[in-house]
């Protein structure tokens, strides 16, 4: 079976693919003889309902001295293609949000769409956990100060971020009375020119054991892989992602792990999620990552594990109508 399989990415000459798991995706999908196509954010239109996209032929190739070759770009009807793999880094803003609505239309008439358009817009990776507060350590999700202030008077020490942010960015720790909170509450809360439109903050409970790795099991249609990437914090900084200059340390699942990934698969697979990345810290789960989730090549290349092999094994089980119920 060979698939027409378009991918929505980031400039793909700027990716680093040693680490880049939409790279790993496409090299497989090549690996079984489905053909590829390219495009990005400016390549999408929609013309009377009918879902199109500037489409460009695509091979790759694992050599970090040449890793792609792109023929010419066609408009076509994204209909034409059998996958589409939706895999633009956050933030998810309006203009991605339109993204999804475009590829929902190919949705809608038979395109397989990973991850689904509706829950890429639905499932905000910061607020979607919270559908599992089972999971999780004491959260406050919140646009007033003084509220989130009491949040870190009542808890001691907190981690602040944004809704939309990734990689680690705009992410603070803070403590009870420190003299700097009002300040970092005022960076993330405050938008428009004279701070006016307020905009919702997470703070967490910190977790100490973030020494220890904050953790990305990666699940695929709702098993999870068996061993996840710890993503240990280097120096003085607290935040383990690996943009932020975090070590990647493959582990394997914990019986609470695999507890946290039996309360959320369900609700994954309900939406369509087909290729998801949990973040835990210790016992508790931080942020269902549904947009582009990472760390594929890291725990391919440690444990010998073709992941995006598993991915498209079910994508291949969808367009046969041969998925497991």
């Amino acid at each position: 079976m060979t698939l027409k399989v378009a991918v929505l990415m980031d400039p793909i000459s700027a990716i680093k693919i040693a680490k880049d798991t939409t790279f790993a995706m496409l090299l497989e999908a090549q690996r079984r003889g489905h053909q590829l196509y390219y495009m990005e954010q400016g390549d999408l239109a929609a013309r009377s309902g009918e879902p199109w996209a500037r489409l460009t032929p695509l091979s790759v190739r694992d050599d970090p001295s040449g890793w792609f070759m792109l023929e010419e770009p066609r408009w076509r009807d994204l209909r034409e293609m059998d996958v589409v793999l939706m895999r633009k880094d956050p933030p998810v803003d309006a203009q991605f949000i339109y993204d999804t609505m475009v590829a929902e239309l190919a949705e809608r008439d038979g395109v397989t769409v990973v991850n689904r358009p509706q829950a890429l817009r639905d499932c905000n990776e910061k607020l979607f956990a919270m559908h599992f507060p089972q999971c999780m350590a004491p959260t406050l999700v919140s646009r007033d100060p003084a509220e989130l202030r009491a949040f870190v008077a009542t808890h001691g020490e907190v981690v602040l971020k944004p809704l939309d942010g990734m990689g680690g960015r705009g992410i603070f720790r803070v403590v009870a009375g420190d003299s700097n909170l009002n300040s970092m509450l005022e960076t993330l809360i405050a938008a428009g020119p004279k701070g006016e439109h307020r905009q919702f903050t997470m703070a967490q409970k910190y977790i100490p054991q973030i020494t220890e790795g904050d953790k990305r099991i990666l699940v695929i249609d709702g098993e999870p892989v068996p061993y996840a990437l710890a993503r240990i914090p280097q120096g003085s900084d607290f935040r383990g992602n690996l943009a932020a200059g975090g070590r990647g340390v493959g582990v394997p699942l914990s019986d609470r792990d695999r507890w946290i990934v039996s309360q959320v698969a369900p609700e994954l697979r309900r939406r369509g999620l087909l290729f998801v990345g949990l973040d835990v810290i210790g016992d508790y789960l931080t942020e269902i990552n549904v947009t582009s989730p990472t760390c594929a090549r890291e725990l391919d290349a440690q444990f010998g594990l073709n992941i995006t092999g598993q991915l498209f094994d079910v994508i291949e089980s969808l367009r046969t109508g041969n998925r497991a119920a």
